[in-house]
């Protein structure tokens, strides 16, 4: 299955059925009169959040949606029958914005959420209704109303505990494998992550579920790269994994780079809990390691350092560690809004 976390749609409510203008025709009633039913009612369109789904590959083709029309109105003051309702499922964190993304209407973050996103019209009525002392025989009937019609856009963004962000190549796709059962792309070389990839890590039967974003570079706010259009994606999760690439000759740099890119999307990323994930330490020295975690810990100065942990993904070296410290974090989280 194709990734796709953004998708433009037309939805289109059911128009209501026509009311009946008929008459009484039974034989030996002299006088029948009207008896015109209404039109039923058109359908709604309604969006649903439905959880084991974080696509949006279903709304790539097919563009265009409708419910169903309500019947007309028929003699012996029968009612038509309303139009079907037309529920649209959608991935569970999916946002429904305007067409110019400019209003966001739902936020459909909870399995089983709904959005009503165009109502369908309401039937018109018969001749029945018409009936008064002066207007014995009307032969006035209405028009069902049109029911509502908009373009909107569909903006998924995955719900998770854990983001993985850092640069290209700096091994988030393999920390990813080595906590989770998750099998991404795996490759010595730039972007071979190219979608949001799903992970559940379990901790002493708890469970949480990480997604690793594609590469972030200098400029992607700007567009540069695959921009940072799946930073969406790190706007629900509780913590960031920041990974650096420990082979890479000036860890401040690339942090601080990050960092921008998050500050430029905006979104809350600043302020979620961090913890920096040096990786690849396998491949330097321990002298040419303690030499450039001094160095970066200068970088700071006096601003508060996030927590910084040495790892090797590939050989699983301080992985354990890196699982229970996260453990922690979330038991610390917790422990704080229960007080």
């Amino acid at each position: 299955m194709k990734f796709l976390d953004k998708a433009k749609i037309f939805i289109k409510a059911g128009d209501g059925g026509n009311g009946a203008a008929t008459f009484r025709r039974e034989k030996y009633i002299e006088f029948g009169g009207p008896n015109g039913g209404d039109g039923g009612r058109g359908g709604d369109v309604i969006f649903r959040a439905v959880p084991n789904v974080n696509t949006l590959i279903d709304y790539r083709f097919k563009t265009s949606f409708a419910a169903g029309r309500g019947e007309n109105g028929m003699g012996k003051m029968r009612t038509g029958a309303s139009g079907e309702t037309l529920i649209l499922p959608v991935p569970t964190g999916t946002v429904i914005l305007s067409e110019n993304e400019e209003i966001e209407y739902a936020d459909l973050n909870t399995d089983g959420m709904e959005y009503l996103a165009a109502r369908g019209g309401n039937g018109g009525w018969g001749n029945l209704h018409f009936k008064s002392p002066t207007n014995r025989a009307p032969r006035q009937a209405n028009d069902g109303l049109p029911g509502e019609s908009r373009t909107v856009i569909l903006r998924l963004k995955l719900i998770a505990d854990i983001g993985l962000v850092g640069f290209p190549n700096a091994g988030k796709s393999t920390l990813l494998a080595a906590v989770t059962s998750a099998r991404p792309k795996i490759a010595n070389y730039p972007f071979t992550t190219l979608n949001p990839q799903l992970g559940v890590m379990y901790a002493h039967n708890r469970e949480f579920v990480m997604v690793d974003l594609p590469g972030l570079i200098e400029g992607a706010h700007t567009g540069v790269g695959l921009g940072d259009r799946f930073l969406g994606h790190a706007e629900r999760t509780k913590l960031i994994l920041h990974v650096i690439d420990g082979t890479e000759p000036d860890w401040a740099t690339r942090y601080k780079a990050i960092r921008h890119e998050m500050d430029s999307y905006g979104g809350g990323l600043l302020t979620k809990p961090e913890i920096v994930v040096i990786n690849k330490i396998d491949a330097i020295s321990d002298e040419d390691l303690t030499e450039k975690m001094t160095a970066f810990k200068k970088s700071f100065g006096r601003k508060k350092k996030p927590q910084i942990l040495t790892i090797s993904a590939a050989g699983r070296t301080g992985v354990e560690n890196l699982i229970s410290t996260i453990e922690k974090l979330f038991l610390g989280v917790e422990d704080d809004g229960q007080k």
